[in-house]
């Protein structure tokens, strides 16, 4: 027989599917000891029981279960029709006695606020508060039935159908149980957050109070006091003007009064009060090992806890083992590339830096995890002054935002106090980069001779050609072997992988050399600064440039193939080969793109992630770049923009050399900055090299790892090949070696579900180990009100329709569009000669996308804040790469 009431001393959290996340937390806490006011729940079995008795939810699930959460008129249409519906059924006669018999035992004569508990609802992943109503000074049972059943019906509000779509969440698998609570009268009620909400601060807690019921605090109709607590002491109060409350009515429900004056401004909490609700709150999270959202109300002296949930959306914090004040950067924004990353993706991404290990396979120290992405720990180089300061420079080169939210950091009191306390780290910082100092010095001799002595044009041969040998040395080995030594292979690759390029990337640091002297040699000779934009336009060497510019090739031999064009749109990965050969013109397209996949196959968006599909495992991933560039450019127009970027930076250096040989000692100044700039030519196109030979090398290891996830699958050790990728590399060789002792299966099921949480998690630019995740803004831009301001990084200025891509294997451009995406690596370059400006979220003036777009000369702004939110498709805007901003014009 169904039970259909719970008291809350006979409930917990593990009675969940019963009673719903809001009822399982009461009846933790009141079984913990906390000061909850008695009642009961009625169970998910009686809402089953009473959407049983209507023949039409079957049909209404249907329906449900085909809308989109961009239906809006469709789903206000349908949830009011299933409510109404609803309201009309009658409750059984057993469900009716059940809750009888239980406000009976609480008090007939009392009042209950009533109140919806979803079996989805205030989890550690999913919170859904608010989606179902509240009934607050319900009296009697009449009035009690018909709260009951308003809560039942109001799991289909328009909100909660929209939430549980966008969250994945059936209408058939999520239930409701209604909890039933005695009604407190408080004179004083709020929220209190145990964390700051805003910046993520773990050890402050937030507290808003107002007079009167909870539920307009809630519901945001009133202001309310804020105050914060920090370590037993008030550390803000913040005193609201509190001009309405709403208090309980006699004959039941509620109703919104003015306040008197002399409360308007008065303080809701005293300061014993504040501190001793902070200590409530810390007694909470500690019982639940997780930070909460506190429901609570003052009546008389005593606080009365009305419910507790964990907030879902905080950022994890990076584990650290020591009291000390740790600052993390986000290598995700550094990498241009803020998607979370699978397991694997992140050993093996980690593994290969060598700064702070003690060997090559120990690990890395100053780089850790949280959220499934990876954080630099920065905080040795922030301690001391010199370190500091020239890291915030190098650092405001990448991004600008990451740099202000740094200097806010080491100009606050809590960290000076740490420097003080930690100012003798030079040492720390040595041993930091003591792995890559020999290294350094041995390329010291390779800067000198080609700054003074080798011929420019010879630097992109000596700096590629040694590498080939590298990764065929490392290809060979790796593939020779197999079983646990071949995994072992990739490890111990990963580790010497930057020692072993150190000898090619030497040769990047060139053009970040040469580019000062010569920018401070035209400010003294002609009192100007060198046009960097132009002089970067179409440089040599470039291997994403020129990568982008096979792709023009591949669509101008598509386009002469309508077949073809029409084969490309429909191709499926399993079939793309076989099928291209059969259509006319197909031959052709292949060689083209079976010389790029030999050259580029081993690429994608999010390469740094290895267990991310590479371009030559699904080379569907490339129509949308192929197609794009059929639409938006005329045929060679992709070669022709190179040439005339080349002749335009050729042009600006004989101008430049021109006034200069008008000065005194013309010919001798001339010929010094005629080498600098052949030498900035001719290696700055290299910085995007070292990424391209990493990147190979993770093709290579993931080929070793899939071969031998293939054969652990087929010995039904894993349910699929692409499983390996849920496991670190370590715990893949333990398990080869026969080592590994947890529930694989478990344990990868586990790790997805927290993969697809973090995904939807929008990791910061800079945090603490505190949590607080600190913001950095710029205020130094001139620009039009209400334009949305960002770095400039591609001058000029370009006007066009937004076009907002989040994945570039979606992407469907036309001529003029903007680019407007999260972020860009080298799988975003394709769509570059198809649009004619850039706008992204995150990067600066080095980053992958700045460099391409300077190369190619389109106007690009980065470092928008959820620019990909703000701006919308089909918004016509302008585009000030000179300046930094972005305007919507209409």
């Amino acid at each position: 027989m169904s039970v259909y009431v719970m008291h809350f001393n006979e409930v917990d959290r593990t009675n969940l599917s019963e009673v719903g996340g809001k009822g399982a937390n009461l009846g933790e806490m009141a079984k913990a000891g906390f000061p909850v006011p008695p009642g009961f729940c009625i169970t998910t079995s009686a809402y089953r029981d009473f959407i049983a008795a209507s023949s039409e939810m079957d049909r209404f699930f249907d329906l449900l279960d085909q809308l989109k959460p961009d239906q809006p008129e469709e789903i206000i249409k349908l949830g009011k029709l299933i409510r109404d519906h609803l309201l009309t059924i009658p409750i059984s006669q057993t469900i009716k006695l059940s809750i009888l018999d239980a406000w009976k035992v609480l008090g007939e004569e009392r009042a209950y606020a009533v109140r919806s508990s979803a079996t989805a609802e205030d989890l550690p992943t999913a919170s859904f508060a608010g989606q179902q109503e509240t009934y607050l000074n319900v009296k009697g049972i009449d009035q009690l039935l018909q709260a009951v059943r308003k809560c039942w019906s109001s799991l289909f509000t328009d909100r909660a159908i929209i939430y549980r779509i966008k969250n994945g969440f059936g209408h058939r698998s999520v239930y409701l149980s209604v909890v039933v609570q005695q009604m407190i009268f408080p004179e004083v009620s709020g929220l209190m957050f145990t964390v700051d909400p805003v910046t993520g601060h773990r050890n402050i807690i937030s507290i808003d109070a107002s007079f009167g019921l909870g539920e307009a605090l809630v519901s945001g109709t009133v202001s309310a006091d804020s105050y914060q607590v920090l370590k037993g002491k008030i550390i803000k109060k913040q005193i609201a003007e509190k001009k309405i409350a709403i208090y309980p009515i006699t004959e039941g429900g509620t109703i919104t009064r003015e306040l008197a004056p002399e409360l308007q401004k008065r303080q809701a909490l005293n300061d014993d009060k504040i501190l001793e609700l902070a200590q409530f709150g810390q007694e909470i999270e500690k019982h639940y090992c997780s930070e909460q959202d506190v429901e609570w109300c003052l009546a008389g002296d005593k606080f009365y806890i009305l419910q507790s949930r964990p907030i879902t959306s905080l950022y994890p914090i990076p584990k650290v083992y020591d009291n000390k004040l740790h600052v993390f950067l986000s290598i995700a924004h550094l990498q241009m590339m803020t998607d979370a990353m699978r397991p694997m993706g992140i050993s093996v991404f980690r593994g290969i830096f060598p700064f702070g290990k003690y060997s090559v396979s120990f690990p890395n120290p100053v780089i850790t995890e949280a959220g499934d992405r990876l954080f630099f720990d920065v905080t040795p180089l922030l301690y001391n002054k010199t370190s500091r300061r020239y890291f915030i420079w190098r650092i405001s080169i990448v991004d600008e935002l990451m740099r202000d939210a740094l200097v806010k950091i080491v100009s606050s009191e809590i960290f000076q106090q740490e420097a003080k306390a930690n100012k003798n780290t030079m040492k720390q910082v040595f041993n930091l980069f003591k792995p890559m100092l020999p290294l350094y010095l041995k390329g010291i001799p390779v800067i000198v001779n080609n700054l003074f002595f080798l011929e420019p044009s010879g630097i992109i041969e000596r700096a590629t050609a040694p590498l080939e040998h590298i990764i065929d040395k490392y290809r060979y080995s790796i593939i020779q072997v197999s079983g646990l030594k071949r995994i072992k292979k990739v490890q111990e690759s990963t580790g010497k992988l930057l020692q072993e390029l150190n000898g090619s990337m030497i040769y990047v640091l060139l053009s970040f050399i040469v580019l000062p002297i010569a920018n401070n040699l035209a400010r003294l000779w002609l009192g100007e600064d060198l046009d960097v934009d132009t002089l970067s336009k179409s440089s040599p060497g470039n291997v994403t440039g020129e990568m982008g510019l096979m792709i023009g090739d591949m669509a101008d031999t598509a386009r002469k193939y309508p077949e073809v064009i029409d084969y490309l749109e429909r191709a499926e990965d399993r079939t793309f080969y076989q099928g291209l050969g059969k259509v006319k013109g197909g031959d052709t397209f292949r060689a083209e793109l079976d010389r790029f996949m030999e050259l580029y196959g081993m690429r994608c968006p999010g390469e740094i992630d290895i267990s991310n599909i590479r371009w030559w495992e699904a080379p569907t991933l490339l129509v949308p770049s192929i197609i794009n560039h059929i639409k938006s450019n005329a045929p060679r127009e992709h070669r022709d923009r190179f040439r005339q970027g080349r002749k335009e930076a050729q042009e600006a250096i004989q101008k430049l050399l021109a006034g200069i040989g008008n000065t005194p000692a013309g010919n001798f100044k001339a010929r010094l900055m005629s080498r600098l700039l052949f030498i900035y030519r001719n290696s700055t196109g290299l910085r995007e090299f070292p990424k391209y030979v990493i990147v190979r090398f993770f093709d290579i290891y993931r080929q070793a790892i899939l071969a031998e996830a293939r054969v652990l699958h087929q010995r039904g050790i894993l349910e699929r090949e692409e499983d390996v990728f849920y496991l670190y590399l370590d715990e893949f060789v333990a398990l080869l070696d026969k080592r590994f002792n947890e529930d694989l299966k478990e344990l990868i099921e586990s790790r997805k579900r927290a993969y697809e949480q973090y995904q939807k998690m929008t990791p910061p630019r800079v945090m603490t180990s505190e949590g607080e995740v600190i913001t950095g803004v710029r205020s130094d831009v001139e620009a039009p009100k209400g334009a949305l301001i960002g770095t400039p990084v591609s001058a000029g200025v370009a006007e066009g329709y937004v076009k907002v891509i989040l994945k570039p294997e979606a992407a469907k451009l036309n001529k003029g569009d903007i680019l407007v995406a999260p972020f860009t690596d080298p799988g975003w370059t394709p769509l570059f000669y198809s649009v004619e400006a850039l706008v992204v979220e995150i990067g600066g003036m080095m980053t992958h996308g700045s460099v391409i777009a300077r190369e190619y000369g389109i106007p690009a702004v980065v470092g928008i804040e959820n620019a990909t939110k703000i701006l919308k498709d089909g918004q016509y805007v302008r585009v000030d790469g000179t300046r930094g901003f972005v305007q919507v014009l209409k």
